[in-house]
């Protein structure tokens, strides 16, 4: 088994995580808990496990969210076995509870592009070293977490100020979402077209956005897979 993906709900695909992971040679196994489908006890034998976003919450009682609680000790069991991660939205908050921190309402939807600007801390990341001081992201997300003791922030913006994080060597957290190509922001608008209303020129704004963040995206999840890679599993 090479790459566990954890998939919330149809759409939420690990778009250009995925051309990454393949790219090195890499196989994503998703696991597709909207059609309750079963995640593995314990992490042995991955190569790493990335953890995508959806409309649950990271908080709360689990009658909408069955699989919390298994995602939650999931990660938990890759962060103590030094198991590379990455959390998407949802993922990032999921990580972030599982090494200690908290998922907590937010103070209302934030959803479009938008800035993000690095800490001074990225300058020395695995991911994030190559980046700009700032970079213009793809926000969608209502909720946001307080991190966990020990945290490295990574990146913030005004609204909301965790925004990226790293847990230990090779655990990330993105609030945003890098991933995304065009059908992926097209999906997202579709599957959720109240939030997309919000913003009426989203679509139009998507492909000069993406032709900025494009390299920048392609540099980081290029290293997260070439850490991956050279990881041996369990």
């Amino acid at each position: 088994m090479d790459v566990l993906v954890v998939q919330h709900v149809p759409g939420e695909e690990t778009y250009a995580i995925g051309e990454a992971l393949r790219a090195r040679g890499l196989t994503p196994r998703v696991c597709r808990m909207w059609r309750g489908e079963t995640l593995p006890a314990d992490p042995a034998g991955l190569r790493a496990l990335v953890v995508m976003g959806g409309p649950a919450a990271a908080y709360g009682d689990d009658a909408g969210f069955p699989s919390r609680a298994a995602e939650v000790a999931l990660l938990r069991a890759a962060l103590a076995r030094d198991v590379p991660v990455l959390g998407v939205c949802l993922g990032a908050q999921l990580l972030a509870v599982a090494a200690g921190g908290r998922g907590r309402p937010g103070d209302g939807l934030q959803v479009g592009w938008g800035p993000v600007r690095l800490s001074a801390e990225a300058a020395g990341d695995p991911l994030f070293a190559d980046a700009p001081g700032e970079l213009r992201v793809l926000h969608w997300h209502g909720d946001t977490m307080d991190l966990p003791p020990g945290a490295v922030l990574l990146a913030s913006c005004d609204r909301y100020a965790a925004q990226a994080f790293r847990v230990g060597a090779a655990a990330w957290g993105l609030q945003f979402h890098i991933e995304v190509d065009g059908p992926a922001v097209d999906v997202f608008a579709a599957n959720f077209p109240e939030d997309a209303a919000t913003v009426p020129g989203l679509r139009a704004e998507t492909p000069a956005a993406l032709a900025a963040l494009a390299p920048h995206r392609d540099a980081l999840l290029a290293r997260f897979a070439d850490l991956v890679a050279a990881r041996h599993p369990d």
